[in-house]
């Protein structure tokens, strides 16, 4: 089902506004022939915004676990198309943002991959090999269907750019908390603390930090800088390891209660 333009903001603003931190989790699309079962569980367990993963070949910004999740979607037939058509019929009720490599949508068409991921109820995008300065023929698209552009910022951003990329983001911006792939760390350190602090004087957006964060814990620690998190190895090393939807929502209702716990 369509969701209202705007979804991705208004939805993230209202829950901070309302002093929650977001739980942002992120989910492989096609990872196994119950996926849409997790995205659903996790939404339940108290996720404010999903990020579903349209598999791709060469997933430079993914470390081993998101890398493993997409080569295993990709060998059980997972395409732009059969996620979309799945996503179609979730009806969870709260934000869904597709995160992509522009090949993708390059092939599909950049026109038809944001018309049809926004008929199928995707709000938002997030490609991360898309820098600021090469926009230029994505955005148009994507307005045009009234998807939200998440931007990303990491620890090296300069303040001037980072107040460039701000301006242009949309529904949130995407903090990285290290440099590097994503996945599972011990520890986060200091730079996820700065950057968060650099992007809130920044923006008013919803400022979410992701990458690395695997635990409870790191999460309570990350979100008290910013306005939220994004988990996805995590999650999805659960799903590998041959958790179900259930067991997968009990991980994100734990993440949920450590948050709102503080």
């Amino acid at each position: 089902m369509k969701a209202p333009d705007g979804f991705v903001e208004t939805h993230l603003r209202a829950r901070r506004d309302a002093g929650a931190k977001i739980l942002a989790p992120y989910i492989t699309g096609g990872i196994d022939r119950r996926w849409i079962d997790l995205v659903r569980s996790a939404a339940d367990a108290g996720a404010d915004v999903i990020e579903i993963g349209i598999p791709f070949s060469d997933p430079v910004m993914d470390g081993p676990t998101i890398q493993a999740a997409s080569e295993r979607a990709l060998a059980g037939g997972a395409t732009p198309a059969s996620i979309l058509d799945d996503v179609s019929r979730a009806d969870v009720g709260i934000p869904l943002v597709v995160m992509t490599y522009f090949n993708i949508a390059f092939r599909v068409g950049v026109e038809r991959f944001a018309s049809e991921a926004r008929e199928a109820g995707i709000s938002g995008a997030i490609l991360p090999d898309v820098p600021l300065e090469e926009l230029d023929e994505w955005r148009p698209a994507a307005t045009a269907s009234g998807l939200e552009t998440v931007m990303l910022a990491s620890p090296l951003t300069p303040d001037d750019r980072l107040a460039t990329l701000t301006s242009a983001a949309q529904g949130f911006v995407y903090g990285v908390n290290l440099l590097g792939v994503t996945g599972e760390r011990a520890a986060i350190g200091e730079r996820a603390a700065a950057l968060a602090g650099r992007l809130k004087a920044t923006t008013d957006l919803p400022t979410v930090m992701g990458f690395g964060v695997s635990t409870p814990e790191q999460a309570v620690e990350v979100a008290a800088h910013a306005d939220g998190v994004v988990v996805g190895s995590a999650f999805m090393r659960r799903v590998l390891d041959g958790e179900g939807p259930m067991r997968v929502g009990r991980a994100v209702a734990d993440m949920r209660a450590a948050l709102d716990a503080g």
